[in-house]
């Protein structure tokens, strides 16, 4: 019987099962996969998530693997371009971005050396359960004999199709339909200073360096012209990096290491991430848009939060179920500005008159620069760099900060989920 079984070792769940092993917990990790193993992944590790890898003792582990820092950005805005750098968060002033096949595996590493159980190339089938309560699962490795194993509190940690939330049914709010699709891509021989960054109606791309001198590109086009996309992606992806300055001469340049992976599965919503005897982290119970890059960060928040309230309910400091319910109203709380940031920048319109003077009038500002390029790596919170008063100090037409305030309002309070349904089937055997 364990305390806690998560089903999921990538970013989220690795996360999960080391900060509550740190926590004395008797913790199982299991994942279909075997480490290191590869993903589809922006690869960026935002401000606040390096910030949580230090304070966890393993960003020198990052550091060390060879993934290169990143403290500047080149921003094309299509209106202006911003070079600045990063404000410094919490002691730390730039972002990585390392192959998913090293961070992966250090954060599973991590996992193991705090006590927990780890068993790779285990796939979960179903969950089990009795009176309506989750109470652990049944599962195989390779071509085995079914296993089933038991826990306080099973947490779902196996993305956006997760087989946790959908078995236990969490219900899911604030959902969108893919408005853009993503390619991504490796190429070596490219100089890169830093990030780059290019913005134009109904494009996007970027470029960031990483593991291997590797650099990572990434385009964006809205969903529906997926397949004039996958008509031809190598020709696709090199023209819209040519739209990034001289980015796609440089890339040109260099040499192709790896296939182009696209894919259109990009939905937006929120999951309830919690129930009897279940709870949700990473992907399982919050995905968007990968525009703006906020899913590693948003994952190790989020880990962070549902191992601080396992901790409090699984320790008897108050029931578990509100502790829980305490956890989705943080997440919410914390992602929602981002969250509706990221879909407008993933509508990819072209920037507004108003909004053209507003990028003109931070491009005047190196200060004012550097924290746009704050809030678009989650250090400066979107709510308030957005806020009408910002606005009206940065342009000074306060007619313009009412329109921009209106039409990116990340800031804005926003509808409440649903109340948690605790009663009811749950579909899962007992």
């Amino acid at each position: 019987m364990y305390d806690v079984i998560v089903v999921g070792a990538r970013v989220a769940g690795s996360s999960t099962a080391m900060l509550l092993a740190r926590m004395g917990m008797k913790v199982l990790v299991v994942d279909r996969a075997g480490f290191p193993s590869d993903t589809l992944s922006t690869h960026q590790v935002q401000l606040p998530g390096i910030a949580r890898l230090a304070r966890w003792g393993l960003l020198d582990r990052v550091v060390a693997s060879g993934a290169p820092a990143t403290r500047r950005v080149r921003f094309d805005t299509g209106a202006a371009v911003l070079t600045g750098r990063f404000p410094e968060f919490e002691g730390v002033d730039a972002l990585y971005s390392p192959r998913r096949t090293v961070l992966d595996q250090i954060l599973l590493d991590a996992a193991r050396e705090a006590g927990a159980e780890v068993r790779e190339r285990f796939a979960v089938e179903e969950l089990v359960g009795r009176d309506g309560r989750v109470t652990g699962v049944r599962g195989r490795a390779g071509g085995g004999a079914p296993v089933a194993e038991s826990a306080r509190l099973v947490v779902g940690a196996d993305g956006k199709h997760s087989l946790v939330a959908r078995a236990a049914g969490a219900p899911a709010y604030r959902v969108h339909a893919p408005r853009s699709m993503a390619c991504y891509s490796y190429f070596e021989g490219v100089p890169l200073a830093g990030g780059e960054i290019c913005a134009r109606e109904r494009r996007g791309a970027g470029a960031w360096p990483t593991n291997d001198g590797l650099v990572m590109t990434y385009v964006a086009w809205p969903a529906e012209e997926f397949a004039a996309f996958r008509a031809d992606p190598e020709g696709n992806l090199l023209a819209t990096l040519d739209l990034a300055g001289d980015l796609g001469q440089r890339v040109r340049a260099g040499r192709r290491a790896e296939r182009i992976r696209t894919t259109p599965d990009l939905p937006s919503h929120l999951r309830r991430p919690f129930g009897p005897g279940w709870a949700l982290v990473g992907d399982a119970g919050l995905v968007m848009d990968p525009i703006t890059g906020q899913g590693i960060a948003d994952a190790f928040r989020d880990a962070e939060l549902l191992a601080a309230a396992a901790g409090d309910g699984l320790g008897g400091r108050r029931p578990l179920a509100a502790a829980l319910r305490a956890y989705q109203r943080r997440r919410d709380r914390a992602v929602l500005p981002m969250y509706r940031f990221t879909l407008q920048l993933a509508a990819l319109r072209p920037p507004q008159p108003a909004e053209q003077t507003l990028f003109a009038a931070i491009g005047d500002d190196q200060a004012r620069t550097d924290r746009l390029l704050g809030v678009l790596t989650g250090a400066v919170p979107v709510r308030e760099f957005f806020s009408p008063a910002n606005l009206v100090r940065i342009a000074g037409v306060r007619g313009m900060a009412g329109l921009l305030a209106s039409r990116l309002r990340a800031a804005a309070p926003g509808l409440r989920p649903p109340p948690p349904r605790l009663r009811g089937s749950l579909p899962i055997r007992d």
